[in-house]
């Protein structure tokens, strides 16, 4: 298990993700993003928007994705 938080994924705070691999890290985050936004927390918006967009554009979103997945492959183990 590796932990990756909101801010090294591109989002605005410290909240942390656990997982094996970095698809669940960023799932998380992309779950957190959701509901802080639904919350009505407008500090995560500018992330969430971001995250929607690499969704729906998967192959403009390749960059951010392989980025993070090495940042994730780099951590050391939890």
């Amino acid at each position: 298990m590796k932990t990756m938080t909101c801010r090294q994924l591109g989002g605005p705070c410290d909240v942390a993700y656990r997982g094996a691999t970095a698809d669940e890290v960023i799932k998380a985050q992309d779950k957190h993003l959701r509901e802080a936004v639904k919350a009505g927390d407008e500090t995560h918006r500018r992330a969430h928007e971001d995250m929607k967009g690499r969704w729906r554009h998967p192959i403009a979103g390749m960059g951010w994705y392989r980025a993070s997945k090495r940042a994730f492959a780099e951590l050391p183990e939890d």
